[in-house]
């Protein structure tokens, strides 16, 4: 009977030790990756934004100059 309450008090401890080391090996990011991936990103949309504003400038001029003409 004791071999059985023994095992059951091992493994319950292998757990609770393992919980603690997975704990110590949490994986941190450096702030200023994150800011700059930010600043990326805002520089992509950007970009975006005002190519597709020259684009849509460029189709609604040119739509008027062919209903003119």
């Amino acid at each position: 009977m004791k071999k059985n309450q023994q095992d059951t008090s091992l493994f319950n401890s292998d757990i609770a030790s393992n919980k603690n080391l997975d704990i110590g090996k949490i994986k941190t990011t450096n702030v200023n990756i994150l800011l700059n991936r930010v600043r990326l990103d805002q520089k992509r949309t950007l970009k975006k934004r005002i190519l597709f504003s020259i684009i849509l400038a460029g189709l609604v001029s040119s739509l008027a100059i062919y209903f003119i003409i």
